[in-house]
């Protein structure tokens, strides 16, 4: 009776698209489908040295096919369907579908004019001395408010992109400053996936973790915006005078503001995307079919993105199904020793699971709970790996070029996500600084 119960289970969930694992088992072979990715896009793009040599797509699917193959215990249409039961993953689909509103409303803004507005306002408005300095804190100040890295990359990589064109400057450069403030906000916002993960996982307050935190990430930051402050010093840029026409500024106002009172991404896109059609027929620039053009053309400019990933999350999930995270989480707990051993350990458990999901939060949430046994057992404070969980999750977040926020970025720019990583100052800034704080027991107060 009892297997026939199991078989009824079975079925049903079979139903629902999903399988049951046969053999979940720590296995380090089921992480070499990530191997055969980094391998195949990153070492080849840096011994040719050229990062387009590769598409992206391709590499992930060699890795994800690679993944399907080496999936034992299944036949075939059961690996497939494991395959793209990650693919489908609610996580995945809510990118997808603020991928394709940023496509539809980046590429209807730039028809209407309304970036080459907002570029002309914001060079007027901001000294040529303190520009990086203030795309940097605009970055920050907005990821803070919104509590999302992708909304703050998508409202302010196409107006940065738009002042690299205009002053000549290294695009990759500029879209890191913004990508790098983004994650500035990730880390420490109160709205954060990231900071709701990692509080409630280890059982502490906000503002407790947030403390904690923001002493580890202060440092960074003014590093940070001091190197831009310096680089900004010798900075001229030569603007011709250009009229600002306002009423194409309104678009990323509204997105701006709209993101500011913490809205959801979608719905800022949505009004972003009629506010670009109203001014746009309103100025002349664009007729109401036009209008659904560009809103067309723009999602279809965002096709590689939607299939590179719908590819990463079911081979990540393949990755977790055979046992890939399991086998990072038993090898990394078998040897801990004092309470710095167990902070580092937290920081190495939420950094590979990183790794391999390319979700900070989902890498969270992952760990958590074994993170704050570690923690209860070897008496390191609630506070402290929160603040190591949600730091090192958005460190590696704000590295690995498959991330979303990293191809997100790269698409709106039309640039390699590896061009980007060598500016990426702040994500490498606040590893180092959470490093420290582990090697230092710093701050003190929470070591």
């Amino acid at each position: 009776m009892p297997k026939i119960i199991i078989f009824f289970s079975y079925l049903c969930r079979m139903k629902e698209n999903k399988i049951i694992p046969l053999n979940n088992k720590p296995n380090i072979w089921a992480l070499t489908p990530l191997f055969v990715f980094l391998c195949l896009y990153l070492v080849t793009s840096l011994i040719v040295n050229d990062f387009y040599k590769i598409p992206i797509t391709v590499a992930f699917l060699v890795s994800s096919v690679y993944a399907i193959c080496i999936t034992k215990g299944l036949p075939l249409n059961s690996r497939i369907m494991q395959f793209s039961s990650g693919a489908a993953d609610k996580n995945i689909m809510l990118m997808i579908w603020i991928f394709i509103l940023a496509g539809a409303f980046a590429q209807s803004a730039k028809d209407i004019g309304a970036i080459d507005a907002t570029v002309n306002l914001t060079l007027q408005l901001l000294p040529s001395n303190l520009l990086l300095a203030g795309i940097f804190l605009a970055a920050c100040f907005i990821s803070l408010s919104v509590g999302t890295s992708v909304g703050t990359i998508v409202a302010l990589v196409p107006v940065v992109a738009g002042i690299a064109d205009k002053t000549g400057m290294n695009m990759a450069f500029m879209t890191a400053i913004v990508v790098g403030g983004a994650f500035f906000g990730d880390n420490l916002s109160f709205i954060s996936d990231t900071t709701i993960a990692a509080t409630r996982t280890q059982g502490c307050a906000m503002r407790d973790k947030f403390r904690s935190n923001f002493l580890i990430v202060l440092p960074a930051a003014l590093l940070v915006l001091g190197w831009y402050i310096f680089k900004g010093m010798n900075l001229t840029i030569v603007q011709e005078t250009t009229q600002v026409e306002w009423i194409k500024v309104i678009p990323y106002l509204i997105v701006l503001l709209t993101a500011f009172l913490g809205l959801n991404v979608a719905l800022v896109l949505i009004l972003g995307i009629i506010s670009t059609g109203m001014v746009g027929i309103i100025t002349g620039s664009i007729t109401f079919f036009d209008w659904f053009g560009s809103m067309g053309s723009g999602i279809t400019n965002m096709g590689e993105l939607l299939i590179v990933t719908l590819l990463a999350g079911g081979m990540l999930e393949l990755i977790r199904f055979n046992g890939g995270v399991d086998y990072i989480l038993q090898t990394l707990t078998k040897r801990i020793n004092g309470k710095r051993g167990a902070e580092f350990c937290i920081a190495a458990l939420v950094s590979i699971a990183n790794f391999c999901t390319a979700n900070n939060t989902i890498a969270i949430i992952t760990v958590g709970p074994i993170a704050s046994d570690i923690a209860t057992r070897y008496g390191v404070d609630k506070r402290k790996s929160a603040s190591i969980l949600d730091t090192f999750s958005c460190m590696v977040q704000g590295i690995i070029p498959y991330g979303a926020q990293m191809l997100i970025a790269a698409k709106l720019t039309s640039i390699s996500p590896i061009s980007i990583i060598g500016y990426l100052y702040y994500p490498m800034a606040i590893g180092i600084m959470a490093i420290l704080s582990i090697w230092l027991r710093y701050p003190k107060k929470y070591s």
